[in-house]
């Protein structure tokens, strides 16, 4: 009876085997996008009625034809654009005009809960449209970036791919929480280093846990000069600086630096980091130097109009000075040839107004529709070092794809209407 019942089993496997393998593998389909007009991100013209062909998680053609085959998606009303990317966001904060603002997320909401609105923030940025961000701290809320960004990658929660620079540095008195007694021991924004080999050790310690980036704070205190000039007082020694460069650049890292005036930005370009972030005042010769060497701008105009009024009202009238001081100096920067990324320092507004409101800011302060489209696509692909798989749609790149209902080389505005939004070849977001 034994050897009778693995006989009929043996059968069945080879008759069921056989139909099988009389059966072709069901063909696997192409995803086509039908895009009314596309901005391809290669020149500053629109294509009109194209075909992106989606091949799993890339861009296999792009044509002008529908191809033989293929799930279309229609876009046809619709112009399409490369995933949009934000080099300047910090998903675990809620905005903070005031330092009322600021300190009530450091002292009554626990890292915990802020980390659960970050998921609801990186949710919020991949359906703006975009699918790429560089997110320049945490805000006191240790490495918790660095686990959004692997629940991201893991597929637990939706969101843009992330570049991380987890806590930041600054000097010892010089970020907050600030005010407090000194007997009263508070959490600060940062990691609080002293010193060239405290410096070292502690982007050491960032990279370890995770960061991709590390961010230092060069300066504070901001006023204007009688000549009209952004002054500040600087918070790392030049020597302190170079040695988190010379640091972070030795294992493969770059720098982040906030800069906002005068001392900061030419000791951070002294000291060779990467980007500036702000630069609201920058020196003709530290505007030379960047575009000599490669430094990317990273102006976050938005921000800095959003929060004028209120930190004025709070005894900081020079934050409304810093606006025109702003658009003078990016001016200078696009007429000096320096590259200027796109980042809008979202957190430091509140999650729920669109980022993409900065592109009508740069816009406003002398960029063409297309230059700025350019800045959040081409050049900030280049900023992220991934300009092999991102920043244009063409064959062989990441299928990042966007689509905004209008022309925004016409209106800048509409991108702020993104309502299709594909990140990897897969679709979070439809018309």
């Amino acid at each position: 009876m034994r050897n009778n019942s693995w006989g009929i089993a043996a059968f069945v496997l080879l008759v069921f085997g056989a139909s099988l393998w009389g059966q072709s593998a069901p063909e696997k389909k192409n995803i086509a996008l039908r895009c009314g007009s596309l901005f391809d991100g290669r020149g500053d013209s629109l294509r009109k009625n194209i075909f992106v062909v989606i091949d799993g998680e890339k861009i296999k053609e792009v044509m002008n034809s529908a191809p033989a085959g293929a799930d279309v998606i229609d876009l046809s009303r619709e112009t399409c654009l490369p995933g949009l990317i934000d080099t300047h966001t910090h998903i675990l904060l809620q905005g903070d005009i005031t330092a009322a603002d600021y300190d009530e997320q450091l002292l009554k909401q626990s890292p915990e809960y802020r980390t659960i609105l970050a998921t609801v923030n990186a949710r919020r940025a991949l359906e703006y449209g975009f699918t790429s961000i560089r997110d320049v701290e945490t805000e006191g809320a240790g490495y918790a970036d660095a686990d959004v960004k692997k629940a991201i990658n893991g597929g637990v929660i939706p969101g843009p791919r992330m570049q991380v620079a987890t806590r930041a540095l600054d000097v010892t008195g010089a970020y907050p929480l600030q005010g407090y007694a000194p007997n009263v021991m508070v959490p600060h924004g940062v990691q609080l280093v002293d010193g060239a080999d405290n410096a070292r050790a502690a982007v050491r310690e960032q990279i370890s846990h995770g960061a991709d980036w590390i961010k230092v704070y060069s300066d504070r205190s901001y006023r204007v000069r009688e000549d009209g000039v952004l002054d500040d007082i600087p918070t790392f020694t030049l020597e302190e600086l170079r040695a988190i460069v010379d640091e972070a650049h030795r294992e493969r890292h770059k720098v982040a630096s906030h800069a906002m005036a005068l001392n900061g930005v030419h000791n951070s370009v002294e000291a060779g980091v990467d980007t500036i972030e702000h630069g609201n005042y920058i020196a003709e010769e530290d505007l030379k130097a960047m575009a000599a060497r490669g430094i990317f701008y990273v102006p976050t105009i938005f921000v800095g109009e959003y929060v004028a009024q209120g930190r004025a009202a709070e005894g900081a009238p020079v934050w409304v000075k810093m606006i025109q001081i702003h658009e003078e100096t990016f001016r200078r920067a696009m007429k000096a040839g320096v590259k200027i990324a796109f980042g809008t320092d979202a957190g430091g507004f509140d999650w729920k107004i669109n980022p993409a409101k900065e592109f009508s800011s740069m816009v406003k302060f002398g960029m063409t529709p297309a230059q700025a489209i350019r800045a959040a696509t081409v050049t900030a692909s280049e900023l992220l070092g991934l300009r092999d798989s991102l920043g244009t749609v063409e064959a062989g790149k990441l299928a990042d794809v966007v689509a905004v209902p209008g022309d925004p080389l016409s209106d800048v505005s509409v991108m702020e209407k993104v309502d299709f939004v594909m990140k990897g070849g897969v679709v979070y977001r439809k018309p």
